[in-house]
């Protein structure tokens, strides 16, 4: 079972970033790999109650990857760590599988309390980077996060969220697709422009409307 996670883990890399030249490649100099891995075995541990050996392993993780993942933290399959440095990914925070993560992401808590506290982030989810996924909330299945986004609500399977704080924004109805950076090109993709396009419009129709009614009154 370890050496498929293994194995299915580093095909996806392989297969996802184009920069991948080979799989020799994507196992000797791809942080998020090695980062996953080193998760993996604090996690057992962690599960096991060696509790400070989970941490002192998830410490180890960070100091040579750059990325840090608490060992609490539940991971699915092929999970694929891009760029990976300043990755956080808290205590109670669950990743389902497929899941694809830029690099300085944070998946975060908004409370002291213990218990659920951190994000969960479902399959086939893209996150960009910068972006930060805070509270004990969900991200449906084949939602897109947009780099830089800062996300405190619930988001919806399927949706594309971008700004501070994160909204959805409209896009044409189409087959899934990879969005890099979790950010899509479409022609308008900021919720705000597309507000101020509305305004302006019904700003030009009260005008029109208004010069209606000063025409009348001149005549009267």
């Amino acid at each position: 079972m370890p050496f498929m996670f293994l194995r299915e883990t580093a095909r996806a890399y392989r297969e996802r970033d184009p920069a991948a030249r080979s799989m020799l490649e994507v196992w000797l100099c791809y942080p998020g790999l090695h980062a996953v891995v080193m998760h993996r075995l604090a996690h057992a541990v962690w599960r096991a109650g060696f509790i400070t050996l989970g941490r002192w392993l998830s410490h180890l993780g960070r100091f040579l990857t750059g990325i840090e993942i608490h060992p609490g933290a539940t991971i699915g399959q092929r999970l694929v760590i891009d760029h990976g440095m300043g990755v956080v990914i808290g205590e109670t925070a669950e990743i389902g599988d497929d899941v694809y993560i830029y690099h300085q992401v944070t998946l975060g808590g908004t409370s002291s309390a213990q218990g659920k506290r951190h994000p969960t982030i479902g399959n086939n989810v893209i996150i960009g980077a910068g972006a930060k996924v805070l509270g004990a909330i969900t991200v449906g299945e084949g939602a897109r996060i947009g780099a830089n986004a800062v996300v405190v609500a619930p988001v919806p399977a399927g949706t594309t969220v971008v700004g501070i704080p994160a909204r959805p924004v409209e896009r044409e109805a189409r087959k899934p697709r990879f969005d890099a950076y979790g950010t899509p090109c479409d022609p308008c993709i900021d919720p705000l422009f597309h507000e101020i396009e509305l305004l302006r419009t019904e700003l030009t129709a009260l005008e029109a409307r208004l010069q209606v009614h000063e025409r009348q009154d001149e005549r009267l």
